[in-house]
């Protein structure tokens, strides 16, 4: 990745990197549906649920850009532009309070003097990839990484061609066990996850260049906290569930902080982090690959299980 001087930087915005498709009406309407059958449940016969749900939104996303002072509108480009619409529709009150408002002034800040990890394209690449309903999973991650060529807005995931960190390495290992049909990725974009119901969420969002937890109690924290909570409270609402999956305190720390949880609705599953440092102490015997699925399967039929795979042509499930 080419360093990128604050001259040119300046002449650049997220605009760039985003054309926002304009709609013939003000009112921005969503509804996504997942299909799902029951088809039956004796002694002998596992459940199999498909939940049918439709979900719509009446955000209207002009109306709230009008609603913004200039100054917000400046300092929420990114956010306008880049964030997916059902996630902009679940989170835009958070964008307008004032720490959130704070967080963006400092970042603005760091943009024009510090090179920022990830590019600022990908800081919201988890929305785009894993949009609010197609949410099965969540794993929690921490700081991005801050080196070239790595974090690119999934925690643990880093940018083609780069191969994976160690923590990741450890990941592999551990679903290679659960797994054993898992063939091991030279690579570690773990993009395919996101794509399949994984939220890949870091709890800190950014971070300055070879400078590790550098943008920590800026506000991404708290600002990560809401997102999870209101995901959880979007899913109950409809009758969902999720699974919460926390490796390290840091992570179990986040999500008790997030305040009363109904259990009976959700998963949770803690574990050591997969860092070197850790991982040994029970990381490789968690089991949270399996035990997601299982989970999944459980609750809505076998299609909402999780395809670990990430090698073209390789899938670890069975029929």
């Amino acid at each position: 990745m080419n360093k990128v001087s604050p001259k040119m930087a300046q002449k650049r915005t997220i605009t760039d990197f985003f054309t926002v498709k304009r709609q013939k009406s003000d009112s921005v309407a969503k509804s996504v549906v997942s299909e799902a059958q029951v088809v039956g449940k004796t002694d002998s016969v596992k459940k199999q649920i498909t939940l049918q749900v439709t979900t719509t939104s009446s955000f209207d996303k002009q109306k709230w850009i009008n609603s913004l002072t200039a100054e917000q509108k400046d300092l929420l480009e990114l956010e306008i532009s880049s964030m997916e619409s059902s996630w902009l529709a679940l989170l835009h009150q958070e964008l307008t309070k004032p720490y959130f408002l704070g967080l963006k002034r400092f970042l603005l800040s760091e943009w024009k003097s510090q090179t920022i990890f990830p590019p600022k394209e990908n800081i919201y690449s988890w929305t785009r990839l894993t949009p609010v309903n197609n949410v099965k999973v969540l794993v929690l991650g921490q700081d991005p990484y801050h080196n070239y060529n790595q974090a690119h807005g999934l925690a643990f995931s880093v940018q083609d061609p780069t191969p994976p960190p160690p923590s990741l390495k450890n990941i592999y290992k551990c679903l290679k066990k659960e797994y054993p049909n898992f063939e091991i990725p030279k690579k570690g974009d773990l993009t395919k996850w996101a794509q399949n119901g994984v939220l890949m969420l870091n709890t800190c969002l950014t971070v300055r260049a070879h400078n590790a937890n550098s943008h920590s109690g800026k506000g991404w924290e708290q600002f990560t906290m809401q997102v999870i909570k209101k995901l959880i409270e979007h899913r109950n609402r409809n009758g969902k569930g999720l699974a919460i999956v926390a490796w390290g305190s840091p992570a179990q720390k986040t999500v008790f902080n997030v305040g009363k949880i109904d259990w009976s609705l959700n998963l949770f599953l803690k574990s050591v982090h997969p860092s070197p440092l850790s991982a040994a102490r029970g990381f490789f015997d968690c089991h949270h690959f399996t035990k997601c699925n299982a989970w999944l399967e459980d609750k809505y039929g076998k299609d909402a299980r999780i395809d670990w795979a990430l090698v073209d042509g390789n899938t670890v499930l069975e029929n």
